[in-house]
């Protein structure tokens, strides 16, 4: 599952790819902006864990990671 997390006065946003359901990020964020925890708190595929204060979110994007397609084949 891919999340990108934009943050409000940076340049970038966050992507990652998270081996969460879109039901626990959904949950995670919606819990972040309704003020019931501080920080929206998410997993990446490598275990490592991303951190965004509540207060400085701008928007969430999430979406099925796109597989990598290896070799010459037709574009669909």
């Amino acid at each position: 599952m891919e999340v990108k997390i934009g943050v409000q006065h940076a340049p970038r946003e966050i992507v990652l790819v998270s081996g969460q359901t879109a039901a626990e990020v959904e949950d995670a964020v919606g819990q972040a902006l309704a003020g019931k925890t501080q920080v929206l708190s998410l997993s990446d595929e490598k275990g490592r864990r991303v951190l965004v204060p509540s207060d400085r979110i701008a928007y969430v994007e999430i979406g099925e990671s796109a597989t990598r397609r290896v070799g010459f084949g037709a574009a669909l």
